[in-house]
């Protein structure tokens, strides 16, 4: 018998069906038990007898049953199967569960967060937290069919790539064959979709993992997120502008058909007149900021291509330098502010466009420098030593064989779908997010490794000894 999902089950009354799920509810009317099953379509109403009394919350089960129509006055309007119910013939216990450290049939607010991420495996059964998944999924979907559409290439750029300052600390990983050496896991494919504008691509996108050690924030996770990561040669900023807007336009109809966006087009407002205005480079443009069905998109454009440097910002130059860039270091100066490289680099306006949602940026982007010779006074502004800018021999080498003017943004798609549903952190649109103090507590990450696995690193750790001693694993040839 096929398996069905227990939302198809309307439109099966009169036949039998085999269903299988979990037990979300039992109600014991002595010699008839009634059960709530549920799977990631919905929940059923299941009359049983005496054998249903074994069976506690969330017990996995398979049942045989036939479906019939409920009495009128005993319908239930709440749910989408709240007209038939399931009278069952047979059922058969797959897995028993033992009561759970957390309750799964509530929206979850109220529960510590900690526990919540501890055992996430339980916290995504609940209703809400599996239709934010679910609208993730909708959204990279309905992404990758409007670009593609669009003449856009996906393509993965590496995960092992090179650590270089761009702004935020690296997440390293040391490598096994060359002992010494260690690579980064991406901030974002930024370095990497330039060189595909190098190679011809022309239009490339993914939906991209990025890596950065910063500290979280109610919009920001630590460690790793996901970003709509898009590049495009020969266009201008505006071009770059219409797109985005018109994609999260068409998105937000698809996925969202109950929300509204408060003005199109969006508005486009200079980083100095938010400033002025807002008092903000963010600004929450909605009429009614506790409606949740309002979504205001914004503009912000005209940034200062620098910010004077603090001693803090170590990230860029040598510390000695007045100038870090106010996005990164390969935003396009607006061609007419050129000459104020040599005159006045505060007062150079960066061709960056940042979109903004409800009080949030929910993305960035802008058009890059294509010129060998700007990047390198760039480099200078901003206090690059001779070994800094070693570290983008590679990016030179390759604008001097012919690059095409190209732009980009992206869009978090995390930080999108947590602003659209105005929900309280980040992590209620993720999956695993790792906690506020950096611990992927399902996995007990990070963790301890052992001493054999740090000597074949060619590693030594200062202070504390590791945990578990080299003598508790079996060492390899090229260990020793």
């Amino acid at each position: 018998m096929k398996k069905l999902f227990i939302e198809q089950t309307v439109d099966k009354i009169g036949q039998e069906i085999g269903l299988y799920g979990w037990v979300d509810s039992k109600r014991d009317h002595k010699k008839i038990v009634f059960i709530d099953l549920r799977d990631r379509t919905g929940i059923v109403q299941v009359v049983g007898d005496e054998k249903f009394k074994e069976l506690n919350s969330e017990d996995v089960i398979y049942l045989k049953g036939i479906v019939k129509k409920r009495p009128e006055k005993l319908t239930n309007p709440k749910l989408k199967t709240g007209q038939i119910e399931i009278q069952a013939l047979n059922l058969k216990i797959i897995s028993k569960a033992k009561p759970l450290p957390i309750p799964v049939n509530s929206d979850g607010y109220d529960i510590d967060e900690e526990i919540r991420l501890k055992y996430r495996y339980l916290d995504l059964r609940r209703l809400r937290m599996y239709k934010n998944l679910l609208l993730k999924s909708k959204i990279t979907t309905f992404i990758r069919n409007y670009l593609t559409k669009e003449g856009f290439l996906e393509i993965e750029t590496p995960i092992l790539t090179k650590a270089t300052p761009e702004g935020a600390r690296d997440f390293l990983v040391p490598s096994r064959l060359q002992k010494g050496k260690f690579y980064a896991l991406p901030q974002s494919p930024q370095q990497y979709k330039q060189l595909l504008m190098v190679a011809g691509i022309e239009k490339y996108f993914q939906i991209a993992r990025c890596f950065r050690d910063e500290d979280p924030r109610k919009d920001r996770a630590y460690g790793e997120f996901t970003q709509l990561d898009l590049e495009m040669s020969f266009v201008t900023q505006n071009d770059i502008l219409e797109l985005t807007e018109d994609l999260f336009t068409q998105l937000v109809k698809f996925v969202f058909p109950e929300k509204k966006i408060q003005q199109t087009p969006w508005p486009r407002i200079s980083h100095s007149d938010a400033q002025i205005k807002y008092r903000s480079d963010k600004p929450d443009l909605r009429k009614n900021k506790q409606d949740k069905d309002e979504l205001a998109f914004a503009w912000i454009v005209d940034f200062p291509l620098f910010a004077e440097q603090t001693e803090k910002e170590y990230f860029f130059g040598s510390g000695k330098a007045k100038f870090a860039p106010s996005h990164h270091m390969f935003t396009s100066p607006h061609p007419s502010d050129i000459d104020l490289l040599d005159k006045n680099p505060l007062k150079v306006r960066g061709l960056q466009h940042d979109l903004v949602l409800n009080g949030f940026e929910v993305g960035g982007g802008s058009i890059r420098i294509h010129d060998p010779g700007i990047q390198k006074k760039v480099f200078d502004l901003i206090g690059f030593t001779e070994e800094q800018k070693k570290q983008f021999s590679h990016m030179l080498e390759a604008f001097s064989y012919g690059v095409p003017p190209h732009g980009g943004i992206a869009p978090g798609i995390d930080r999108f779908l947590f602003t659209a549903l105005g929900e309280p952190s980040i992590r209620e649109v993720m999956a695993f997010p790792t906690s506020s103090g950096g611990k992927t507590a399902v996995m007990d990450a990070p963790s301890e490794v052992t001493n054999d696995q740090l000597r074949e690193l060619g590693i030594r750790l200062i202070g504390e000894k590791s945990k578990f001693q080299s003598s508790n694993v079996k060492s390899s040839p090229k260990s020793k």
